[in-house]
């Protein structure tokens, strides 16, 4: 059953007539076709020959511009909510481009600290090393010394 079809308030949602017409108002630009009253309702596919272009020849020609019209009517507002979820997609890609990025900068703080402490690690180590390679050498030397007094004693 098309929107023309039928009882108007089974089809509308329970709009009366004349609220149809009012709607009805609002959709159409002010140049636009006006529709035809029929008795107590509106039809929107009717249209009355003097407002149609003049070198449509008939009610099927207006028809048709209805439909061009319908379907731009569509058309736009597929795009706005085509938009509206391009716009929404691109918001949650920023907010998720967000979290990352604050991720990757507790990441990176954590990393940082890590690679600190790593090198404080790294330099104690080696300090420590060269104490105990400055202890090995005089300990070294030391034994030389008391090899020395000891040969020394032995060749008395």
């Amino acid at each position: 059953m098309s929107f023309c079809e039928g009882p108007v308030l089974e089809e509308t949602g329970g709009f009366t007539p004349d609220e149809l017409q009012e709607l009805w108002s609002l959709l159409q630009p002010k140049d636009s076709v006006s529709p035809v009253q029929s008795g107590d309702s509106v039809s929107p596919v009717q249209y009355s020959r003097d407002s149609v272009s003049p070198n449509s020849g008939s009610e099927g020609s207006s028809r048709a511009v209805y439909t061009d019209r319908e379907r731009r009517l569509r058309r736009k507002e597929s795009n706005r909510l085509s938009a509206q979820r391009s716009r929404w997609r691109k918001k949650r890609h920023h907010e998720e481009l967000k979290d990352q990025v604050n991720r990757l900068k507790t990441e990176n703080e954590e990393l940082k600290n890590r690679l600190g402490s790593a090198l404080h690690y790294c330099h104690v180590v080696r300090s420590h090393n060269e104490m105990l390679r400055s202890e090995s050498t005089a300990l070294r030397a030391r034994l030389s010394d008391l090899y020395i007094i000891l040969f020394s004693m032995q060749s008395q």
